[in-house]
């Protein structure tokens, strides 16, 4: 489909191809799992979750793991479980979903946003000491109070590139705060010092409690559910209690009438069902992520000398689960907006997201916390430029060509004259 633009024919890709964002990749011994469950008279918390714990757990290289209904379940307790408080604050990346930074808000605790890393999209720990010094001084915004206790840190990996370790445990250190990880896109996910130093896995000791995502577009699924990992015993006794109601027994309490409220808890806990599907996912998660790393080096082949885009960071320092591949339009580069290319590549049958619009600049935030976009001005000049293209294991190779072939083609069809 030759198209005549500044004065030269660019060719878009003729194709009834549709590539979804994202296409889940489900076996058969997840369904006959699902199966023996659903025949075995035995639907919610049993054997198949505790069977997941232990299995996530080894994975991870963590002590202690509890299975739950979601990440932002599994924020939520780990926040309880450290002993947030009203009136303390919590430094959360501006550039999350909004579970990171609304689970602080449930404590009464204040989410005190930072704005992220230009190359990686992750919490930038310069401008979160900035934040922090303004936010003594009480300059920071005039709808928090001034100076606060600062109780701890929720860093983000964005799309399963892992922060720097030795740098999170430095800050967290000077500052004498708790790391909770929301991990939600890294697993499995890795970081090293560098050369051949040994690989030190995300929930490996990294944070206090490291929080996973299974929802269905993660890297490894339950359809809907999420992990907790510490190596601290009581949090993950206190984080497994506070799952079920606050019972005594904790979810192997379920079916009998005898049993204790020791707190009052939440309703968090995993169904064995969807423990069923995990177990075979997790089987497979190697498996898994090195097809979507095939993805990603083929879109950083494919794409790597498009003016009018920048692409994700590698580093030989990372284990990347390539949860996302998110390319940043150079606007200046090009005579359309985000929203005009991402529209034009759903009519060439390409399905995107965009991850995310910062926190900072939804109406909650900015009505309940006063936040300035100028506080952010990393994160405010990337949100417009985030393009996700799709990455999942079960893209075909036409699939992989297809968004390859679009992105080219409309990159060269929108390209600035001169």
């Amino acid at each position: 489909m030759p198209v005549v633009e500044s004065g030269r024919s660019v060719s878009l890709p003729a194709s009834d191809l549709r590539v979804p964002f994202f296409r889940p990749d489900l076996g058969e011994a997840e369904i006959a799992e699902v199966v023996a469950v659903m025949r075995s008279g035995w639907l919610t918390t049993g054997p198949r979750v505790r069977l997941f714990e232990e299995t996530f757990a080894k994975a991870v290289g963590a002590r202690h793991a509890v299975a739950v209904s979601s990440a932002t379940a599994a924020l939520h307790l780990a926040l309880n479980a450290v002993g947030l408080r009203a009136g303390q604050a919590v430094l959360v990346p501006t550039m999350t979903f909004a579970a990171t930074a609304e689970v602080v808000g449930h404590f009464g605790a204040f989410p005190v946003l930072v704005d992220c890393d230009p190359v990686t999209l992750s919490l930038d720990l310069e401008d979160a000491d900035r934040k922090l010094a303004a936010l003594r001084k009480g300059t920071l915004s005039d709808r928090l109070p001034a100076n606060p206790p600062i109780a701890g840190l929720i860093p983000v990996h964005v799309g399963g590139y892992v922060s720097s370790y030795d740098a999170l445990w430095e800050f967290a250190e000077r500052h004498g705060l708790w790391i909770v990880e929301d991990a939600a896109h890294a697993f499995p996910s890795a970081w090293r010092r560098g050369g051949d130093d040994p690989w030190i896995r995300c929930g490996e000791d990294t944070s206090t409690v490291t929080c996973y995502s299974f929802y269905a577009n993660k890297t490894i699924t339950t359809g809907e559910g999420g992990m907790a990992v510490t190596g601290d015993a009581e949090i993950a006794a206190r984080i497994r209690r506070m799952s079920l109601h606050g019972m005594s027994a904790g979810p192997e309490c379920l079916g009998s009438w005898e049993h204790d409220i020791v707190a009052p808890g939440y309703k968090y806990n995993l169904t064995d069902l969807a423990a069923a599907i995990g177990i075979h996912q997790l089987a497979r998660a190697e498996e898994m992520r090195c097809k979507r790393e095939r993805i990603a080096e083929a879109y950083q082949s494919g794409l790597a000398d498009v003016g009018q885009l920048e692409l994700p960071p590698v580093s030989n320092d990372r284990l990347h689960s390539w949860h996302l591949f998110t390319v940043r339009l150079r606007l200046e580069s090009i005579t359309v907006d985000r929203r005009a290319f991402v529209q034009e590549l759903d009519m060439l049958g390409v399905g995107c997201s965009v991850h995310w619009k910062p926190l900072h600049l939804h109406p909650y935030y900015q009505a309940t916390y006063g936040w300035d976009p100028g506080l952010f001005p990393v994160a405010t000049d990337l949100w417009p430029r985030l393009v996700s293209l799709p990455i999942f294991p079960t893209m075909t190779d036409d699939e992989v060509a297809h968004v390859i072939t679009s992105v080219r083609a409309l990159s060269a069809r929108f390209e600035c004259a001169g």
